[in-house]
């Protein structure tokens, strides 16, 4: 999956402002959440629903929370997969 954008990508070769959907259901545009990914259509960063679920929300308490559904937590949890299955992490001895 190529998750490295360049600025024109980000940014929309028109208008500056067009959102990017970088994953399904995730999107990036400079002038959201300071270009941070996003939930699709919401201004919710991916980096909120899963640290509220890692923090011992349940997927109901993150949905009633920022109004979002199922399929749009999912989306945030396969878009937080594949950075993680995407990087090479090495250990330091």
């Amino acid at each position: 999956m190529h998750l490295l954008l360049t600025k024109q990508d980000i940014e929309g070769e028109v208008t500056g402002t067009m959102a990017k959907e970088i994953f399904p259901g995730i999107t990036l545009d400079p002038q959201v959440v300071h270009g941070r990914p996003v939930i699709a259509g919401t201004r919710v960063p991916v980096e909120s629903v899963v640290g509220g679920l890692a923090g011992g929300s349940s997927f109901e308490d993150v949905m009633q929370d920022y109004h979002l559904t199922d399929e749009q937590i999912r989306a945030a949890l396969a878009y937080a997969t594949q950075l993680l299955s995407s990087t090479t992490i090495y250990a330091v001895s």
